[in-house]
Formats: structure tokens, C-alpha cells, sequence
């Protein structure tokens, strides 16, 4: 009865009157390009990166979150190019989005010590809900539980809509900051009525600073990355301490209305090539010792770089 009152809650919620949210990934700077499209092209060599994320594991597996990307700079376009595939399966499978992106950054230098980088993204989503998996308040009896045959009628198990984006970003040696704005056509995703996505505004900044001259091999980045969407606003304050190989991370989530919501502790390992990061949240709401926290696992990949006929400064931010 309890599972059977939460289907009921997620669909009233998700397919009727309600705005919906994006996923969120923990480890930010392993999905540049999911942050900010203006983030295409900006590593050193083309680079491949897988990542996925297992949301509330406690609660029936809620969110699990699926992400490949490609991106690589182009020196006689100026710029980056950028393609990400996406699939998020919510309420044990009753809502599945899928997506396919592909962005273009163009980079200019404002001096010698300072850059700007501005990226355009076009995404085709699909979604669908598995009504077999769907639960009404009609459907109960008040001593038997779900025993009758729904009356709600959803005509469409499934819709597809255009998405775009738009993001920059300015950086030096050390310093680097941007913005984005996801869903610039606010675009129409319900199934019974009107559920329009609102825009996903995103605004980041952050510092990699070397530990002193005989300590190249270390660094300590701080972070500090907002987000809102409709009603709902984050804040997520960290830092990054890195020491050859191995780097570490600790970063806190809550709501700019002051509602916790996490405590995420990060490990990675990183060479010049593979790159690999786990990262675990701890939930510290009230739903604390209900969500099983939340497990994200991120890998990149740099593929040999083409020759340089241009020479293109690169963003020295953290890699998870």
C-alpha cells in the first residue's frame, strides 16, 4: 500500500499540472558538457566520457541516470563541437526521457591572459511513461487496495519536442567562471496537459590554485555552482584537493531557502589519458536514512590529438 500511495503521488505530480526538473549530476566538471555547451572543445585532445548516476537507491531505485558524450576542438571552425546522448528512468521505470544533443562553442581571446567561450546546443528529447505502471486514486479500496480498473485515459504514452541552449564561459590560467540557460523555448513535455519544462539557469565559478612552486603536482580548487528551475534553487559549495594521481572532493547541496539536501564526498584517480571518479551522497534532509544516498561513477577517455595548426588556450578546471 505504502509503494502503491508513492505511484499514485509521482503521477498526480509528473503527468498532470506540475513542472518538470532536469536530473542532476554531483560530479559537475566529469559532464561539462550537460553544465555548459560553451564547455565543447575545451580539453586539450578529444575526449569520451560515460557517466551514471543512481539517485535514492533506497526508494525503489527512483532516479538512475544514463550519460555518453563526445567532444573535441576544431581549430578551423574556432571552436568545439559536442554530442551527448541522455536517458533518465524515474519512478522504476514509469517516466523515461531520452535525448540526443550536439553543441558548438566558439572561443575568442579578450588578451593574452583572458578567454571567452560562448556554446549553442540543439536536443531532441523523447519521452514516454509505462501506464501499465501507473496507479490512480480510483483504482483503491479502502480495505482490498488496488483492486479496480482505472477510468483515467492518457492518450499518448510518449512526445517529442525540440530543446535549446545557450551557455558562456571566461577563464584565465586559474580562474575560470560561466553561466547557462537550458530550455530557452520553455517547451511543452505533458502527456494529459500542458507540463511546460521551465529554463534551467546555471551560473558556476571557480579557481585551480597550484600548492606552492615545488608542489606541481598539487592543487586545491574551490567551487561554487547555483542552479534554479521553476520554483526549485540550489546552491553547492566545494572544493577539490588534487596530489598526483588521486584527487578528492567534498562538496554541501541545499536550497538557497536553507533545506539541506546532501553532503557529496568524492574519489578520483586521473592520468593524462583515463580518468575515473566515484562519488557518493550523503543525504542529510529529512529524508536521511530513507534514500540509500546517491552513487555517481564517471569515466573519460582523451583520444590522441590531431595536430595543431592553432594554438588554443585550454580551461585548467577540476576534472570531477
Amino acid at each position: 500500500m505504502k509503494k502503491g500511495y508513492l505511484l499514485i503521488i509521482f503521477s498526480v505530480v509528473v503527468y498532470s499540472y506540475c513542472f518538470g526538473q532536469d536530473p542532476t549530476f554531483s560530479q559537475f566538471f566529469s559532464n561539462r558538457l550537460y553544465l555548459n555547451p560553451a564547455f565543447a572543445g575545451t580539453s586539450t585532445c578529444p575526449k569520451l566520457t560515460l557517466n551514471y548516476r543512481n539517485q535514492w537507491p533506497g526508494i525503489d531505485n527512483s532516479f538512475i541516470t544514463y550519460a555518453a558524450s563526445f567532444d573535441q576542438q576544431i581549430d578551423e571552425i574556432q571552436g568545439g563541437i559536442g554530442v551527448q546522448l541522455l536517458t533518465d528512468r524515474a519512478g522504476e521505470g514509469v517516466l523515461n526521457t531520452t535525448s540526443a544533443a550536439f553543441m558548438y562553442s566558439y572561443q575568442f581571446k579578450v588578451n593574452r591572459k583572458f578567454s571567452i567561450r560562448a556554446g549553442f546546443q540543439a536536443t531532441v528529447v523523447q519521452k514516454s511513461i509505462d501506464v501499465s505502471n501507473l496507479r490512480f486514486g480510483d483504482m483503491i479500496d479502502s480495505r482490498r487496495g488496488f483492486v479496480y480498473q482505472s477510468q483515467e485515459q492518457i492518450k499518448n504514452d510518449r512526445v517529442f519536442y525540440p530543446d535549446f541552449s545557450f551557455g558562456m564561459i571566461g577563464f584565465s590560467k586559474k580562474l575560470y567562471f560561466g553561466g547557462a540557460v537550458h530550455h530557452l523555448t520553455a517547451p511543452d513535455e505533458g502527456f494529459i496537459d500542458q507540463a511546460i519544462l521551465p529554463m534551467r539557469i546555471t551560473g558556476h565559478f571557480g579557481a585551480k590554485i597550484p600548492l606552492g612552486i615545488r608542489r606541481a603536482d598539487q592543487s586545491w580548487s574551490p567551487n561554487v555552482i547555483f542552479q534554479t528551475q521553476g520554483t526549485a534553487m540550489e546552491l553547492n559549495v566545494g572544493n577539490y584537493f588534487s596530489k598526483g594521481p588521486v584527487v578528492v572532493g567534498m562538496w554541501y547541496r541545499a536550497s538557497i531557502k536553507g533545506n539541506r539536501d546532501a553532503l557529496i564526498m568524492l574519489l578520483g584517480l586521473e592520468t593524462d589519458k583515463l580518468k575515473v571518479g566515484y562519488s557518493y551522497d550523503f543525504t542529510v534532509s529529512q529524508l536521511n536514512g530513507q534514500t540509500g544516498g546517491s552513487h555517481e561513477i564517471s569515466i573519460s577517455y582523451s583520444l590522441p590529438c590531431p595536430p595543431k595548426k592553432v594554438r588554443f588556450e585550454t580551461i585548467s578546471c577540476p576534472s570531477f
